[in-house]
């Protein structure tokens, strides 16, 4: 069965040829592409805008036109709404269509953009700041009779006052931004000392995220399921909502696998959260297409709770499309110029079942912690009911300064079980290499028994074992190996043409007796002490052959993915082997390595200790932050701290911030019998 078409017939009546003639589009990455592919297909003339980084991105080269809006950095490009409006003045654009993140949902944005007579694409003002604001949006829905979490919403109570007042509701809570989005800053307190370590630390990211440190608390609903509604409104009113969307498989707050419908529920209740949804839309007198959040208890589920609305395009609205055959950009865009609803709420039919996977640039066995570099190869899946959202193109370079979704997957099936078996082939045959990916965790996120009987729970993957960096197979060790000979021998080959024949340059390495591969040292990036010896054969650098596709980086890391295998390798010498033996001796009896390493390249946003002074192992000793996320290094054991990082330095990744001089007990070969067995040597510590 075929996903609904909502390509050519989006929807049943028939509808005007194209809304706008021109319009720009204020995002980046996979979500401009995707708004860029409807505008053509209406006949749209699409304006991309582009920072200094991203002057060759997919969405610049999709766009008809594209405007430069300034630097890498999104805080003095993407989020200055003054040049966004003036690159659609410049263009002749009519409309602009936010995408999610940046100005997506900034009420200053919005009105900028009526002030210099260009239509936002998104609801009015009032909704944005009504809804932007977790406080104000719970007390406005409570009072159009919507369910909310009970918890404490009020902007005027300092850290004191919200500790005194949590007697109220009862611990454990959660602490939230009020002006937050996408769980940045979120903090669970089970008692009242965790509370007042979580109010400070909650209101210092909140400050730096969204320049309001204004927070609230709610009672902490214990393995909830996040269920979220769409909802479609126009200008006369009528407000319709295409179902429901399951987004309980979460990591720190934010979404990774999202499917529609949800699992859980059942018609009526389906019905019931769908009118409310549209209840809290009606309230503030919403436009557009918007996102109305739940919290839903696994244990009654035919209670819901409102947690927020998100008063823009959803990242996973791939899912409802496939699922309704509506084209959620076209309905914005259509509303957006006065058009009303061509849809009627009994019109909305759910046909089948799809799930989407969010490919990030990030290593799971390291934490999650971003990954940068450049693509040097990219291969999309494909087949029957598979889609893919991707921002990415081979050649590219994935920075620091955004956030590091790479693409989304989305499988469609005529059940819940046959999209799930094509989410998880077209997994397997993605191909990203130059970057770590979580396409493997992706992959034993989806096999996992309770998600493929759809228990699930915003806190199951927090549960599931730290996931680890597999062994890489005999396979994808010999296709390194086949490379890395394959270059040397090209190399020695050039060599020995410059410098004329000579015997001992002969490429071959003739010697009497049965002729041997070449030997190469290997070693997974992350492990360069774990060396192998791997005899080389011959390896088709220049296509992919049965599977099986390897390229080397420009820092000669070498890259090798086969039959949903993927890894990468540092190739060493000799002398470098040796090199890793003697760091290790020298260590003598330390339990860890003292050289504190940079988990990710980013910027020193603190260093917590002062130089010289004295730690133990597990005190926090600099964060970093990259990719919008915050990351604490940690003491290796205890002793003085040699800083060499200060606040506001680039970092790259596993550069040395700081140094752990250990007490002399701990140093002194005497003390103990060698290092510890569990310990990692080299390894980056993150919080």
């Amino acid at each position: 069965m075929s996903p609904p078409d909502h390509g050519s017939t989006p929807n049943p009546r028939s509808r005007s040829p194209r809304p706008f003639d021109r319009v720009l589009v204020a995002n980046r990455g996979e979500i401009a592409v995707r708004i860029i592919r409807t505008l053509r297909r209406l006949g749209i003339r699409s304006i991309a805008v582009y920072s200094d980084a991203d002057a060759a991105a997919p969405h610049v080269r999709l766009a008809d036109e594209a405007v430069r809006i300034g630097p890498a950095s999104a805080s003095e490009s993407y989020l200055v709404p003054e040049r966004i409006v003036a690159a659609a003045l410049e263009s002749g654009a009519e409309a602009i269509h936010p995408g999610y993140g940046f100005l997506s949902e900034h009420a200053g944005f919005a009105e900028a953009c009526r002030d210099a007579g260009l239509v936002f694409v998104g609801p009015g003002i009032e909704a944005l700041e009504v809804m932007g604001d977790k406080i104000r949006a719970k007390r406005h829905v409570e009072a159009s009779g919507v369910p909310t979490v009970p918890g404490i919403a009020d902007p005027a109570l300092d850290d004191a006052a919200l500790l005194d007042a949590s007697a109220t509701v009862g611990f454990p809570l959660l602490v939230k931004p009020s002006a937050g989005g996408g769980g940045k800053g979120m903090q669970i307190a089970r008692d009242a000392d965790e509370l007042a370590a979580a109010l400070p630390a909650a209101r210092r990211i909140a400050l730096a995220a969204f320049g309001d440190d204004t927070l609230l608390i709610e009672r902490l609903i214990e393995r909830p399921r996040h269920i979220e509604v769409q909802v479609l409104a126009d200008a006369a009113g009528t407000v319709i909502h295409l179902g429901e969307r399951e987004c309980s498989l979460q990591r720190r707050h934010q979404k990774v696998i999202e499917e529609a419908p949800s699992p859980l529920l059942d018609e009526a209740t389906r019905a019931r959260i769908g009118a409310a949804a549209c209840d809290a839309a009606r309230s503030v007198g919403y436009l557009g297409a918007g996102t109305v959040e739940f919290l839903v208890s696994d244990a009654a589920p035919d209670e819901f709770f409102f947690i927020e609305m998100n008063t823009r395009l959803q990242v996973e609205h791939p899912v409802t499309e496939l699922v309704t055959g509506v084209d959620l950009v076209e309905q914005q865009l259509r509303i957006a110029a006065d058009e009303p609803l061509a849809i009627t709420q009994e019109e909305v039919r759910l046909t089948g079942h799809a799930i989407e996977a969010r490919v990030y640039a990030e290593a799971p066995e390291r934490g999650f912690l971003p990954s940068t570099g450049r693509v040097v190869a990219w291969r999309e899946p494909a087949g029957p009911g598979v889609r893919v959202d991707g921002g990415i193109v081979e050649g590219q370079e994935i920075t620091a300064h955004y956030d590091p979704m790479l693409a989304k997957v989305i499988a469609y099936g005529d059940d819940r079980a046959e999209a799930l078996d094509r989410l998880d082939r077209a997994l397997a045959d993605t191909v990203v290499l130059g970057v770590d990916t979580n396409l493997a965790f992706l992959r034993r996120l989806i096999a996992d028994p309770a998600v493929r009987a759809g228990d699930l729970d915003t806190g199951l993957i927090d549960r599931l074992p730290e996931p680890t960096a597999a062994e890489p197979s005999p396979g994808l060790l010999a296709a390194a190996a086949g490379l890395v000979a394959e270059h040397d021998r090209v190399e020695h080959d050039g060599a020995t043409d410059a410098a004329g024949p000579r015997a001992w340059l002969d490429s071959s390495g003739w010697r009497p007796g049965p002729h041997r591969a070449p030997v190469v040292l290997l070693a997974p990036r992350d492990s360069v002490d774990d060396v192998r010896e791997v005899a080389a054969g011959a390896v088709d650098t220049s296509a992919e052959v049965d599977g099986v596709l390897v390229r080397r980086d420009d820092d000669g890391t070498v890259w090798v993915h086969r039959d949903g295998e993927t890894a990468a390798f540092t190739v060493l010498d000799r002398r470098a082997r040796a090199a890793a033996r003697r760091r290790a001796a020298e260590r003598g009896g330390l339990a860890a390595a003292p050289e504190l390493r940079a988990p990710m390249p980013g910027t020193v946003t603190a260093v917590l200790v002062a130089d010289g002074d004295s730690v133990e192992a597990g005190d926090a000793v600099v964060a970093i932050e990259a990719m919008k996320m915050e990351h604490r290094v940690l003491a290796t054991l205890a002793g003085l701290v040699r800083l060499a990082a200060a606040t506001g330095d680039l970092v790259s990744r596993d550069q040395v911030v700081a140094r752990i001089e250990p007490h002399p007990a701990a140093s002194d070969p005497q003390s103990s019998s060698g290092p510890h067995e569990g310990a990692a040597p080299e390894a980056s510590h993150q919080e």
